[in-house]
């Protein structure tokens, strides 16, 4: 399957976090959309691997997603290096994305930042023919994504462009409740941590509100690129009120 956009986390929840609203819009225009998980987020404190693949699974149900994956990289210990930009690049190579969307550049976890890096150098190498990669004896063709957009996380930055979720915000917060064991659930025995305490659930909402009223909407998600946009119509521009 060729898909239209391919959106990367290093963990299980953080597409749902930081771009699941854009790409459930991008379901309703009728794109294609995979989401690669890099690692299971095995060394989170809450939950383990099983229950946070069963949430992705769940979550993927809500977000409508076509393709669901996960690579299988050490949480905590990959690296930005030959090994893993070779399995990142069979990925790309195999479902030929338009655009990739993965980790903040900067962020909190170091994990953010490593991936980032680790999926847009991929990006670039997939498209060299002379790197030759083959999936049960086939040669792939190569590849390179047309953009590689970076999302927010944790650490607030300034956004390239902001995207209208408004008609899918309460679906996005669905999805990413389907992560139980991760945030606020007074029912778990868990250790409490950063992200589950109901003001982080709080602070998701005035991100979101606060991004939107960037481009006189209601809710939005921010991305980052390092690769200029060009336009042939001014057409292309959202027709949105700041």
């Amino acid at each position: 399957m060729k898909l239209d956009i391919l959106a990367f986390g290093v963990h299980p929840d953080d597409v749902e976090l930081s771009c699941g609203g854009t790409l459930m819009v991008e379901i309703a225009n009728g794109k294609k959309i995979g989401v690669i998980d890099l690692t299971r987020g095995e060394l989170g404190t809450r939950g383990t691997a099983e229950t946070r693949k069963e949430e992705a699974r769940l979550a993927a149900e809500i977000m409508g997603v076509h393709v669901r994956e996960n690579l299988g990289m050490r949480d905590g210990f990959f690296k930005n290096d030959e090994e893993h930009q070779m399995q990142v690049i069979k990925k790309l190579r195999q479902y030929r994305p338009e655009i990739v969307i993965c980790n903040a550049l900067v962020d909190r976890h170091p994990d953010h930042g490593r991936s980032s890096k680790l999926v847009a150098d991929a990006c670039f190498l997939a498209g060299l023919r002379k790197i030759e990669t083959s999936v049960e004896e086939i040669q792939q063709e190569a590849w390179r994504p047309k953009y590689v957009f970076h999302y927010i996380q944790d650490r607030y930055a300034e956004p390239d462009f902001v995207f209208d979720i408004t008609s899918v915000f309460e679906r996005k917060l669905e999805s990413i409740k389907a992560y139980s064991t991760q945030f606020h659930n007074p029912d778990l025995n868990e250790p409490q941590t950063y992200i589950s305490t109901p003001a982080y659930f709080e602070t998701i909402i005035s991100r979101h509100k606060m991004l939107g009223k960037r481009i006189g909407v209601e809710y939005g998600e921010g991305f980052i690129t390092e690769k200029r946009i060009g336009i042939r119509s001014f057409d292309a521009f959202i027709q949105v009120t700041t």
